[in-house]
């Protein structure tokens, strides 16, 4: 599994996806001032799934019909890095097969698997 890392996502998540196998391009290090429509586009022509904590990117996809591969939206406090990298490890193990073609809401009581 490939992942598009938005340049909001914590440097010790990317570190910890990276460090467990996953192949992880990172905005920040790419190109930190692409618009959110360039950013979807990688993800949907490179097939990785977008991890961001903007929930902007629910109205590109819902409201503009902007195409994607999949997403997942961390709605948790910036601050609570160790409890996004749990949800995160939660989704992987558990529903690893249920992430392509998602839409993917996930805050500290539950995770929402949107259709699109």
């Amino acid at each position: 599994m490939k992942f598009l890392a938005d340049v909001n996502i914590e440097s010790v998540i990317v570190k910890y996806l990276r460090s467990s196998g996953y192949d992880v391009r990172w905005i920040m290090e790419d190109d930190p001032f692409l618009t959110d429509e360039e950013i979807l586009l990688i993800s949907f022509n490179e097939k990785r799934v977008l991890l961001t904590n903007d929930k902007d990117f629910g109205e590109l996809v819902f409201k503009e019909n902007k195409n994607i591969f999949s997403v997942i939206l961390l709605r948790i406090e910036q601050n609570d890095i160790e409890l996004k990298i749990n949800i995160i490890e939660n989704i992987l193990s558990n529903y690893k097969d249920k992430i392509e073609d998602k839409f993917i809401v996930a805050n500290r009581n539950k995770i929402r698997f949107i259709n699109f």
